[in-house]
């Protein structure tokens, strides 16, 4: 069945409730919902289950959850073995300053690009504490976590978001008749014209370095760390206690080695799902014979550690049954099917660039509307004429805006959590520059549609 305009009123209806409560979980959850009354009328309760079930069911999603509560696990071991206050007297040291915080985070993001939930995540344990000694608001540290993430792993060729996306344009015929020497060398070609991803990251550059103005939500943030010294709001306070009653003491071991490791194995095996295991009985083997922590405390840490992060699973889960409920609804294909009529070689690419902006920051799937997508636009690219690069750029460009822009989007829900802060209140103080950068990308689109030939 074709549900047309009616594809659009969960979305548009979460994206409501969503601002005006400042609730991702309980919007992600009614929007659901109400993707099932309009497919299935009164009996939608039974398919809003079993969709519900198939979203906790995916292999990919499993291992998403998997990844986030186990990181929670390795954080509490980490800050109960007091390893994170070794670092930050170390870092102290390098960070004098609020400028130097804030281009450390930074360059750390830079550094960690193989993966963006193992960026976000290890640089959000790293720098929140050296960040909060020089009154880094913690909705500026969640920005940088978000923009030097996703952006850093779509622009350097070598790391998980790049594996995905060579292996779906590989699939096209239009670009295997580009006749490229790999999947490699095609993608090294459209990296130039990423336009988002480097936008974003010169912009957050330009952040740390105090040259980009405090707008909207983030002056504000920034004059509550001023009058109160308080680097996070009162609603943040709750993922917040622990941290507060703890000692910075601890030995720069306890945390470097740990890291190490974590990062060197996601790097050698592309899973982060093994290396975080592997890293907690790391912790286990590190802390238990010199007494950092007893065996039974390890035990213990394991589940609380991963229960601390069930708000972040819990948004994770809701945005995960909303994109089945926006698939089976057939979103993505109606989307293209408004714009198509409108297209032209030059237009195409800054017009796709929208259209999977729109349709990623409605879904929250990165990778899965692309998936779906890449099928339609290709093709249709070679039909009408439109470059390729550009083409295959814009769609990179849309799945990162989308990623770094939609509250519920696993970007924005790990950055929060990096961060340690309410994942609304990071939403908010990022939005104004995520579409600052995508209206610079729409004029270079735009601009490159017209001069480069196809």
């Amino acid at each position: 069945m074709e549900y047309g305009a009616l594809t659009l009123i969960p979305i548009i209806f979460i994206i409501v409730m969503a601002v005006l409560t400042r609730k991702s979980f309980e919007s992600l959850l009614a929007g659901s919902v109400l993707a099932c009354i309009i497919m299935h009328g009164t009996g939608f309760f039974l398919p809003w289950v079993e969709t519900l079930l198939a979203a906790i069911s995916d292999l990919e999603n499993q291992s998403v959850i998997l990844i986030c509560g186990l990181f929670g696990s390795l954080i509490a071991m980490l800050r109960e073995s007091r390893g994170t206050g070794g670092f930050t007297r170390i870092g102290e040291k390098l960070c004098r300053t609020e400028r130097g915080a804030l281009l450390g985070t930074f360059v750390l993001g830079a550094v960690i690009f193989v993966d963006d939930y193992l960026n976000m995540l290890t640089v959000g344990l790293c720098m929140r504490d050296i960040c909060d000694r020089k009154k880094v608001p913690r909705e500026a540290l969640a920005y940088l976590l978000d923009s030097t993430g996703t952006p850093f792993c779509v622009i350097i060729p070598f790391s998980t978001w790049t594996a995905f996306y060579i292996s779906l344009f590989m699939r096209e015929e239009a670009i295997i008749n580009m006749n490229f020497p790999s999947g490699f060398s095609m993608y090294i070609r459209t990296i130039p014209f990423i336009f988002y991803a480097i936008i974003t990251v010169i912009m957050v550059w330009m952040f740390a370095m105090g040259w980009m103005p405090k707008i909207g939500p983030m002056k504000k943030a920034y004059e509550r760390t001023r009058a109160t010294g308080m680097t996070y709001s009162e609603e943040s306070r709750k993922y917040n206690e622990e941290e507060e009653t703890g000692e910075e003491d601890g030995q720069l071991i306890d945390f470097a080695l740990p890291m190490g490791v974590l990062i060197g194995v996601t790097i050698v095996t592309e899973d982060i799902l093994r290396a975080v295991i592997l890293t907690l009985f790391l912790c286990l083997l590190l802390y238990v014979p010199r007494r950092r922590l007893t065996f039974s405390k390890w035990g213990e840490l394991l589940i609380s550690g991963y229960c601390e992060m069930m708000p972040t699973l819990a948004i994770l889960v809701g945005a995960f049954t909303v994109a089945r409920c926006c698939g089976d609804m057939q979103l993505p294909e109606y989307v293209i099917s408004l714009v198509q009529p409108y297209v032209t070689p030059a237009t195409y690419p800054v017009i796709i660039f929208l259209v999977v902006a729109v349709l990623t920051f409605a879904t929250s799937s990165t990778w899965g509307i692309s998936t779906i997508v890449i099928p339609i636009i290709v093709p249709l690219a070679a039909a009408v004429g439109a470059n390729m690069i550009l083409t295959m750029a814009a769609i990179l460009s849309g799945s990162t805006f989308g990623s770094h822009a939609c509250f519920y989007s696993d970007a924005t829900v790990l950055a929060s959590a990096g961060a340690k802060i309410e994942n609304m209140e990071h939403a908010f103080t990022q939005m104004p520059y995520a579409f600052i950068g995508a209206a610079l990308t729409c004029v270079c689109l735009l601009v490159s549609g017209f001069v480069m030939p196809v």
